[in-house]
């Protein structure tokens, strides 16, 4: 019987709306959710490989308990109670030994993260942290100290835009399928979009305006920018009068940064600068200064995005038609949320974080998150106590934190290292045991609270039985939490348990969700009235050019530019990014998409290749401080002189993903683990490699 069932895409972490044709207990087709404005049916690479990893045999296909040393491959299959039995009386004698807080988990932000954290909780551990931190923790800290909002509170109004301005945010290749169209909408529409990076990316192709700015500059761009729009007074005066405070200090400092100073620093021409600031004040304010979404650079990057947004704050784009808005909740029209485990009366815990998030040490990022990349440092450094135990739940640490020589020290250190995951990853290899989740087309998961213009809520209804040995990751930590004996803050047995049991109080049943596989509370868009009605979180309740959040940390809101410095002979700035037919780490042997990027090539440009005796398709070595690897080269003039870039996620090591297995450089191989000390973002661009011919 041919059914057709609303749930949503994980192969990356844009979770789009999808429809799924099911036949006979066979998933035959996905496609976007065509009742969704903005899906129309669409999907990118990823969410069509969704199939490929359904029905792949090198998915992990049932609990596994490792009998050799570490990484050696060596495992044996067991059941779930054995697989269970095992990680509970390791954890029992890890927390009798050295407390609940000696646990630390790991995750890929995801719809059940909320019983993550009560797991943690229920344990006694302050320990979580997620992927998101490390993608784009400064991001989140500079929208808290200008608005109070973080990044994910915050988004774009990408059909009504008039002008949107991006910083090597690639839309077009790390695609999010609703905004893409959207995007493209607007475009043909008239709409212009300027596009700033080093290297020419498919989004580049798409601009109206392309600049190739010197790598790492984007700061000295921005301010040379404010400094054109303060003087020509390009600026909403009339929002900037008020919902603004410190615009005199703003205006004070950036008088020094022209755009002939900043011509020499970024080599963008001082009349491109003046004239893309003219066109944005012509277009004000249905204008949108992208804040990114990986935002992972520079040791500096919480004053970079702080400069995007501040750039948006001038321009008055904050809840115009086509600018950027905050995502309104149920509470706008009347409604409730969905409930979280995490609401519950659950144990105080008094430690603090491994990474000293919330401490004097590490005051602003935010311990929602955490920071992931201190782990290594914390493990290896028993500071400020030993971690004895690691859940990697859909996280691997050691192709996503830099430095994966380290990280692999760390883990060494540890007396238990658990892989919740779906793929037989690089972590899980390096694991003693895994615990094989059911991939999202074979579950039901947590809702899904969908804020935004139109407040929702969205349910990932399960498609198909599980095809092998597999469960949902919050009955993992449940039946764990069981045999620790905390499973009282686990109030549900099933999956449907869990999601009616969120429900409760909303309004809306599961039974709700069949039809489309989303509800709404309501049918209209919500905009603030910008004279008197938005509602920022700041402490003063307006946007704060001089940010209270920053000053009482002890740190300046207008930090004086330090010029960057170019390479060495011989050495190149290396950069990283995504393409549009892989997630991160975790689909580079995922059948499909394997088939059409099997690796990653170091793209050099022409001229420094041909000094280097590079051609294309020659094996290069790459090497830095920490680390050096072998990948093929790609010689072009599409890539400033001062870089060099590959694809994030390639160089698998685990023999049991073999069509990824040594293909290409795993980039965080090379890649020093320091960190933005105020934002909380790891420094990804901040490595400097040499590059020979092999």
């Amino acid at each position: 019987m041919r059914k057709e069932v609303y749930s949503l895409c994980f192969m990356c972490s844009v979770r789009c709306p999808i429809k799924v044709t099911v036949e006979g207990n066979e998933v035959k087709w996905i496609e976007g959710n065509p009742h969704v404005a903005g899906m129309e049916g669409s999907l990118c690479p990823r969410g069509m490989a969704g199939i490929g990893l359904l029905y792949d045999h090198e998915r992990v296909q049932s609990p596994m308990i490792r009998t050799g040393p570490r990484g050696s491959g060596q495992w044996k299959k067991v059941s779930w109670d054995e697989a269970l039995n095992f990680v509970a009386d390791k954890l029992k004698a890890i927390i009798q030994k050295y407390g609940g807080h000696s646990v630390v988990l790991g995750e890929r932000t995801q719809l059940s993260t909320h019983v993550s954290k009560t797991f943690l909780r229920a344990i006694g551990s302050p320990n979580h942290f997620t992927h998101d931190a490390i993608c784009k923790g400064s991001v989140n800290t500079a929208g808290r100290s200008l608005f109070g909002y973080t990044d994910a509170q915050m988004n774009f109004d990408y059909g009504n835009t008039k002008h949107i301005v991006m910083y090597g945010r690639n839309l077009f290749e790390a695609i999010e399928v609703k905004a893409v169209n959207s995007l493209m909408k607007a475009l043909e529409n008239g709409a212009k979009l300027t596009y700033i990076d080093p290297r020419v990316t498919i989004t580049a192709t798409k601009a109206s305006r392309y600049l190739m700015i010197r790598p790492g500059t984007d700061l000295a761009l921005n301010y040379a920018l404010m400094n054109v729009i303060l003087k020509e007074r390009l600026f909403d005066r009339e929002f900037i009068d008020r919902w603004a405070e410190g615009f005199s200090e703003l205006e004070s400092f950036v008088q020094q940064y022209t755009p002939e100073w900043a011509e020499k620093e970024t080599g963008i021409p001082a009349h491109e600068i003046v004239s893309l600031a003219r066109e944005l004040g012509q277009d004000k304010p249905s204008v949108i200064f992208h804040f990114g979404y990986r935002g992972a650079h520079h040791t500096n990057e919480i004053y970079f995005r702080r400069s995007i947004l501040i750039l948006n704050a001038l321009m008055g784009t904050i809840e115009a038609k086509g600018g950027l808005f905050i995502k309104k909740g149920p509470g706008e029209v009347g409604g409730k949320p969905a409930r979280k485990l995490t609401e519950q009366d659950l144990p105080k815990v008094e430690h603090v974080r491994f990474d000293k998030v919330g401490t004097k040490d590490f005051p602003l990022p935010d311990p929602n998150h955490g920071v992931g990349q201190i782990l290594p440092y914390a493990i290896l450094e028993e500071n400020p106590y030993p971690l004895k135990a690691l859940i990697a739940y859909r996280f691997d640490p050691l192709m996503s934190i830099p430095d994966t020589n380290q990280t692999k020290r760390a883990l060494d250190k540890l007396d238990l290292i658990v892989a919740i995951d779906i793929n037989y990853s690089d972590i899980a290899w390096y694991s003693d045991v895994i615990l094989p989740e059911s991939i999202y087309l074979e579950r039901m998961d947590s809702i899904q609270q969908a804020n935004g213009l139109k407040p929702q809520m969205f349910l990932r209804q399960q498609a198909v039985p599980p095809r092998y040995d597999t469960r949902p990751g919050p009955i993992i930590l449940k039946q764990i939490a069981e045999r620790l004996e905390v499973d009282k803050y686990f109030p549900y047995n099933t999956m449907e348990d869990l999601v009616r049991w969120q429900l409760e109080g909303t309004g809306f049943s599961i039974e709700d969700f069949k039809e489309k596989g989303f509800v709404a509370y309501t049918d209209k868009q919500i905009f603030w009235d910008r004279k008197d009605g938005i509602k920022f979180k700041t402490p003063s309740g307006k946007i704060e050019f001089v940010s209270s959040l920053l000053e009482n940390a002890g740190f300046e809101s207008f930090p004086a530019y330090e010029p960057v410095s170019a390479p060495k002979e011989g050495e190149f700035r290396l950069i990283v990014g995504r393409c549009a037919q892989h997630t991160h780490v975790s689909t580079q042997n995922n059948p499909y998409l394997n088939e059409i990027v099997p690796e990653n090539l170091l793209w050099i440009n022409d001229k420094e290749a041909e000094k280097l005796g590079i051609k294309t398709g020659d094996l290069v070595e790459v090497s830095s401080e920490v680390g050096s690897g072998i990948i093929k080269a790609y010689v072009t003039d599409m890539i400033h002189p001062e870089s060099v870039f590959m694809l994030h996620g390639f160089g698998h090591e685990s023999k049991l993903a073999t069509r990824s297995l040594r293909k290409g450089l795993n980039d965080s191989l090379l890649i020093k683990n320091i960190t933005d000390r105020i934002g909380g973002s790891p420094a990804f661009h901040d490595t400097f490699v040499k590059v020979k011919k092999s």
